[in-house]
């Protein structure tokens, strides 16, 4: 049985990727959702895939909400709606990079002769 791979040391997290991911701290479902070790293990791909679709959606209609409030004027810090926006759009991208780079691997897998 092989040991579980211990971090690399002195990594510090990237700030921001909490948010988008929705893992650790205040994310885009807005909770304080925290995967432990024991959920880390156990936890499928497509839960985690689709955890991680529910938070961009999450942080779209954040946006949508935001920008509604920006054009009714009742936002106090329009900031607030730059920051969801460029959030939700980084989500976006993130999804269809994911996306595309599943796509070519079936693709890749399909070429390959049995």
């Amino acid at each position: 049985m092989t040991s579980p791979i211990s971090p690399i040391g002195g990594f510090s997290p990237v700030s921001g990727l909490d948010a988008i991911s929705g893992v650790g701290g205040t994310g885009a479902l807005g909770g304080t959702e925290k995967v432990t070790a024991a959920q880390g293990e156990h936890e499928s791909f497509a839960s985690m895939l689709s955890r991680g679709l529910e938070s961009v959606s999450a942080s779209q209609a954040k946006a949508n909400d935001l920008a509604v409030q920006v054009a009714q004027g009742t936002l106090n810090d329009p900031a607030q709606y730059t920051m969801a926006a460029n959030e939700a759009q980084l989500g976006q991208q993130l999804t269809l990079a994911v996306r595309n780079k599943a796509v070519e691997a079936f693709q890749e897998i399909m070429r390959m002769q049995a």
